[in-house]
């Protein structure tokens, strides 16, 4: 899958075999479509319905939730049985999904559905870094940026296109989209991905009990956050025990699902993992939380809604084209850091009066985090990362992005518990600013991401 050719003077710098990069882009962008389009959605679902935010909430946790923990599970088949199998098998689960959607009689089964779209987009983003990092290509900042700009291209104009899609066909139009993409990609997948690109000789079986200890934990924390009360307190000593016994098996299991042991000694690889985390809880919150308000709190229509999250699309776009092939971690996180606070703190000013132009505003600010946060977390797990475990690395860099899209969804849900009003977007803000400001301090205080830049330099 690469072009090598040996010569006299030496073997020349590898190229990544350009073939493979339309069916990889295609894989990872599953995900974000089923992300970002279902934003401008969950005020006419629960019209369709008659549920509250609190309700619609599940259809955005349910996805992170599977994905969460699919994400790292996925990532470990791809590096013990490689890329392909495991694509497809994903895409299949995307069409299926998406037809079960369509025909959803109620919100449970539509919250089903969107579980299914969890785990079937969760095989793309490591079967693309897999591939890439057993290409040996040298200088894979090009490949690395077409990645992380088409998946930010579609987050950022998900919503503006899901908005029009509801307007035109409703919101089951926004599942239907699943089926020609996962057509489209089993094709691609089938026709492109190397046949044969797993390792062997594994001594071990799968850690099964690692990887339901690690679901099992995420499930409980995530049934707290979503009706933090007296009466689901036990959640949290489940929670603690599932992880504790999660750590313990790692620890002892010769082949662990995650080894626990490299996240110890890798201290720059778990504060960018802790980022990613901050930095999505702010933008899922906005992409969702302030979606909702701008339809109910504003009286927005959807479509109206999409278009006005357009500027931060273009922002974005262009930030994440930009700045992509420039090695520089620090100044990015800085500036996404400090952008989100800012946005954040502009969220307090509004009402259901304001002028269109201050969310406007809002929106642009908002198109700069969205173009150098995730960018600068991809880049820097996979220089920061053991070769052998890309896969798995990859995909839980996806987990703790989809921890904070959770953590958002269930602050969303608790701020909105009685509806998308002016108030509870207030209290949303509030919050965000201290997660903002956290991912500030953060990045502030890390002094390894000076070094990993004058590598990565180095390095393309």
């Amino acid at each position: 899958m690469t072009s090598s050719v040996a010569d006299r003077g030496g073997t020349p710098p590898r190229t990544f075999d350009r073939r493979l990069i339309l069916p990889l882009v295609l894989g990872a962008i599953l995900n974000p479509v089923n992300s970002s389009m279902l934003a401008v959605a969950l005020i006419p679902i629960g019209i369709t319905f008659h549920a509250l935010p609190a309700q619609t909430a599940w259809l955005v946790s349910g996805l992170y939730l599977a994905t969460a923990t699919g994400q790292p599970v996925v990532g470990r088949l791809v590096d013990r049985y490689g890329a392909r199998r495991l694509y497809l098998a994903g895409a299949a689960l995307v069409g299926i999904a998406g037809l079960i959607g369509v025909l959803a009689p109620s919100l449970g089964v539509l919250v089903l559905a969107r579980v299914l779209l969890g785990l079937g987009t969760c095989a793309g983003y490591p079967a693309a870094m897999y591939l890439i990092r057993r290409s040996g290509v040298e200088k894979p900042g090009g490949v690395l940026t077409a990645l992380s700009v088409s998946a930010q291209t579609v987050v950022v104009v998900g919503p503006t296109v899901g908005g029009l899609l509801i307007g035109v066909a409703g919101w089951r139009s926004l599942f239907a989209v699943n089926i020609p993409l996962a057509l489209a990609a089993i094709v691609l997948g089938w026709i492109r991905l190397p046949r044969a690109d797993g390792r062997t000789g594994f001594e071990h079986r799968l850690d099964h009990l690692g990887i339901g200890l690690f679901a099992g934990s995420l499930t409980a924390l995530m049934l707290f956050l979503m009706d933090p009360a007296a009466g689901t307190l036990w959640l949290l000593p489940l929670t603690a025990a599932l992880a504790g016994g999660f750590v313990w098996r790692e620890l002892r299991y010769p082949d662990p699902f995650l080894d626990v042991r490299v996240f110890g000694g890798n201290a720059p690889l778990i504060a960018t993992y802790v980022r990613a985390l901050l930095a999505q809880t702010v933008a899922y919150a906005y992409l969702y939380g302030f979606t909702q308000w701008l339809e109910a709190g504003r009286g927005l229509s959807a479509s109206a809604a999409g278009l006005l999250l357009l500027p931060m699309s273009l922002v974005a776009i262009g930030v994440s084209t930009v700045t992509g092939r420039r090695a520089e971690f620090r100044g990015k996180l800085l500036a996404g850091a400090i952008s989100q606070v800012l946005a954040c703190a502009l969220m307090l000013t509004l009402s259901s009066a304001s002028a269109l132009w201050i969310p406007v505003v809002i929106s642009v600010i908002f198109g700069l985090p969205q173009g150098l946060n995730s960018l600068a977390n991809q880049n820097a797990v996979y220089f920061q990362a053991d070769p052998s475990r890309m896969g798995a690395s990859a995909g839980l860099l996806r987990t703790f992005s989809y921890l904070g899209a959770m953590v958002s969804s269930a602050a969303t849900g608790a701020f909105f518990r009685h509806g998308a009003d002016t108030a509870g977007l207030h209290d949303l803000a509030i919050f965000l600013i201290v997660v903002a400001t956290l991912l500030l301090m953060l990045v502030l205080a890390d002094r390894s991401l000076r070094g990993l830049g004058a590598s990565a330099s180095a390095a393309g």
